[in-house]
């Protein structure tokens, strides 16, 4: 018989504490018995989640509680992974709405919980972090009440139940009283008594594709809801796409979630969420259904995309001396690999997808859900040992009823005061709409509506101008009419005259000319750039020239200017400092900022033409 079953997704602004909740319930479940030396941060699997601190894919855990099989979904808290976070909503009956006790719901806070609410679901609130000195637990519940009407919520979800917890100790109770905590239970307690279980039909065996994931032995691996009926080991099933074509398929491995793995079974009943094997080619999205009565679910409805990045072969002269897999080949096989497990990336050759290649061979269009989207798909690639070449983001343009629409975003910036005023003038320049301010302990929180196209670029000069105290989240607002021409501050580059080795003398000469990306010893090619001018305009220099020795001296020979240490660039500012006729070469050794034309007559030329 079926397990009682709670199916429940917790979600959460960045960095309020979401992965070490889950962390406290699996190590105070029933059935889960963590390890002595286990690291924190068990969800955050994933090498590039560890590093950054956030999570971006969705994974799940099971825990036993009481006879109820709890399934817990953690969710990426950003809104470049929205693509996640609606497929989650679609396999979870409720959700766990983690909010900081001292900052209270952010910027992301509201993406996610906007499509728990769209999805109907029921929502317990979790006042996290009421162990810090800074803890204001009534201001957060109010502002927590204000954001559920903000966002039309009905009145039966905005009388929501709330708990308050310290995640790191893992501790939780109804009352805000770290003393009074025991354990994490009366979280568990609340998810059996609020989240409603699983609704299941009397129908055929339906499942819903949520996710898929590579398993080296087993190959795809589908992971969603069962909606109705059971799925059995080497059961015969009926794929049915999204387009309503009906694939006879064969389920060679059942498995359920157990603690944080999976285990095999040999049947698994509606109301769970279930990974099943065998069933090769399918997309997120689409349903397996039983066999002789095949009945398609709903299709999930994802967001589409707003930028768009061309992804081309490397062709500099250092092409293919760093990276396992340069070819198009690799690189087609590889995006389209991806499209199969992030249902908000698409990807198309440049040719159909309307762009110019640029004279480049083997050139894609990749569209995605916003830069950091993009550029963690890179950042994988690279380390998979790919090697590439990837142009500037663009904006994704629709047309509406004859007139031309573009992507606006909800920006939010938080900075120290006295900062605040260069934000809102650079904000000004990129017809940003300021939609409210606050001033709070000397920090400014800053609300503006602004275009993508006006905030691409942007992220790491304000870093700059906050002297790296800003914090700045984005969520996208919707298509609304274009804004015209946006005076964004162009950059003029620092151009290598010449292949070579970079030496400390002709770097020396060069950064009087503006900021230097690159240090002495490291190889160069002519068209690759070296440093960003301090003018608007291009310039070459020569900073593989060495100094001439000879046997005259005179006074202050000897006397030579310092070398300053060069700009250390990471991938995201790679990416945003790209201009129209700039690439930037990604390889698992180095980032290489480089011009599209590589000599210097022929980007004359091209300058012309413009």
């Amino acid at each position: 018989m079926p397990l009682q079953i709670r199916n429940v997704a917790i979600i959460a602004h960045v960095d309020h504490g979401k992965t070490t909740l889950v962390d406290a319930l699996l190590r105070q479940s029933e059935v889960f018995k963590a390890k002595e030396d286990t690291s924190n941060l068990i969800m955050d699997s994933n090498e590039l989640e560890r590093e950054r601190g956030i999570t971006i894919f969705s994974k799940n855990a099971a825990v036993q509680y009481k006879g109820y099989k709890i399934n817990i979904i953690d969710t990426p808290g950003h809104a470049d992974f929205g693509g996640e976070v609606e497929r989650i909503m679609s396999m979870a009956n409720g959700v766990l709405l983690l909010v900081d006790a001292k900052d209270g719901p952010m910027p992301q806070t509201k993406f996610v919980l906007k499509k728990a609410l769209e999805a109907g679901h029921r929502v317990i609130v979790v006042i996290n972090k009421i162990d810090v000195p800074e803890a204001r637990v009534q201001w957060v519940l109010d502002q927590t009440f204000g954001l559920f009407i903000d966002l039309g919520a009905t009145d039966e979800q905005a009388d929501f139940p709330v708990l308050y917890a310290s995640a790191i100790n893992g501790k939780a109770g109804i009352e805000p009283d770290l003393s009074a905590m025991k354990d994490i239970t009366p979280i568990f307690d609340a998810i059996i008594e609020h989240i409603p279980a699983p609704e299941v039909s009397d129908a055929p065996m339906q499942l819903l594709v949520v996710n898929v994931i590579y398993d080296t032995y087993k190959g795809q691996i589908i992971i969603g809801p069962l909606k109705s009926g059971s799925v059995k080991k080497l059961q015969k099933v009926m794929r049915i796409t999204r387009d309503g074509e009906h694939v006879p398929a064969e389920v060679s491995t059942v498995m359920t979630f157990d603690g944080l793995g999976r285990v095999e079974t040999d049947e698994v009943f509606a109301g769970d969420i279930v990974a099943v094997a065998g069933i090769e080619g399918v997309k997120i999205g689409e349903t397996i259904a039983d066999f002789e009565h095949p009945v398609a679910l709903p299709v999930i409805h994802i967001d589409e995309p707003t930028v768009k990045m061309a992804f081309s072969v490397n062709t500099s002269p250092f092409a293919g001396q760093e990276g396992e897999f340069s070819t198009a080949r690799h690189l087609k096989a590889r995006l389209e690999r991806e499209t199969l497990s992030d249902v908000a990336l698409r990807v198309e050759p440049a040719s159909s997808a309307g762009e110019s290649s640029q004279g480049l061979d083997g050139m894609f269009v990749v569209f995605g859900r916003g830069e950091l989207h993009l550029s963690i798909l890179i950042e994988k690639m690279l380390r998979e040992g790919y090697e590439f070449q990837v142009g500037r983001p663009q904006v994704i343009f629709h047309e509406k009823d004859g007139k031309k629409e573009e992507p606006f975003e909800d920006v939010y910036f938080e900075c120290p005061e006295v900062y605040a005023g260069t934000a809102i003038e650079k904000m000004g320049k990129r017809k940003g709409e300021m939609k409210d301010m606050r001033v709070e302990s000397g920090v400014a929180h800053m609300h503006f509506l602004v275009s993508t196209r006006g905030l691409i670029g942007y992220r790491a000069e304000y870093l700059t101008d906050t002297r790296g105290e800003g914090i700045i989240n984005a969520i996208f607002h919707g298509y609304m009419p274009y804004l015209g021409e946006i005076a964004t501050s162009h950059h003029g580059s620092l151009i290598a005259h010449e292949d070579g080795v970079s030496t400390t003398y002709g770097l020396v000469g060069a950064q009087g000319r503006g900021k230097l990306f690159i240090g002495p010893q490291i190889k160069v090619y002519e068209g690759m750039i070296v440093g960003q001018h301090i003018r608007a305009e291009d310039l070459d220099v020569n900073i593989c020239k060495e100094k001439q020795l000879t046997n005259m001296r005179s006074a202050g020979e000897g006397v030579s200017e310092a070398y300053h240490t060069p700009v250390s660039m990471s991938l995201e500012e790679c990416v945003e400092y790209l201009g129209d006729d700039e690439l930037l070469e990604v390889t698992p050794k180095n980032l290489r900022l480089r011009k599209m034309h590589l000599k210097k007559h022929l980007r004359k030329r091209g300058n012309k033409k413009s």
